[in-house]
């Protein structure tokens, strides 16, 4: 559903007229937009890492989802700072749904790299299997962290400027 049809409820009315423009922004490009894709890439890589080692035993992957896990934390502590300052600076922002959905997303998915992270510098050999089942979960979370965020940019245009010329 597009915001720009009316919608005949004042409330949504109320919320389609409030500002989305980033308020994290270098030359008007969203800094949140562009800063996920390391921690989305290098979650996926984990569960390739750990895939890998499950179908050939070599100690190489377990070092390497070691490190890609630790990126992916890194990347995505700085990736869900600066969403959070998005969130509390812009009020159009706040009042979309869909923005609360993506960072309680974001968040859980925060918290599982954080324990599989962990596990793996405690653990090592724990990858398999509890380190794998992490990594599964938190792909299935960048799916859906990343459905709401794509939500919020295709469908509400956060972040979204155009000029007038445009």
């Amino acid at each position: 559903m597009s915001e720009t049809t009316s919608t005949g409820s004042p409330v949504l009315e109320r919320v389609a007229e409030k500002d989305v423009s980033s308020a994290v922004a270098v030359a008007g490009h969203p800094i949140h937009a562009m800063s996920v894709h390391f921690p989305i890439a290098l979650v996926i890589a984990t569960l390739g890492c750990d895939l890998f080692y499950w179908w050939s035993a070599d100690p190489f992957w377990v070092r390497a989802g070691l490190w890609s896990a630790g990126a992916a934390l890194g990347f995505g502590v700085v990736a869900a700072m600066v969403g959070t300052m998005e969130l509390i600076f812009v009020p159009g922002i706040r009042a979309r749904a869909a923005s609360w959905t993506h960072a309680v997303a974001a968040m859980m998915l925060i918290s599982i790299i954080a324990t599989n992270w962990g596990l793996r510098l405690a653990s090592p050999e724990s990858v398999l299997p509890l380190g794998l089942f992490l990594s599964v979960l938190g792909s299935v979370f960048t799916g859906l962290a990343g459905w709401h965020g794509g939500k919020l940019i295709l469908h509400h245009g956060v972040g979204i400027m155009v000029s007038d010329d445009e």
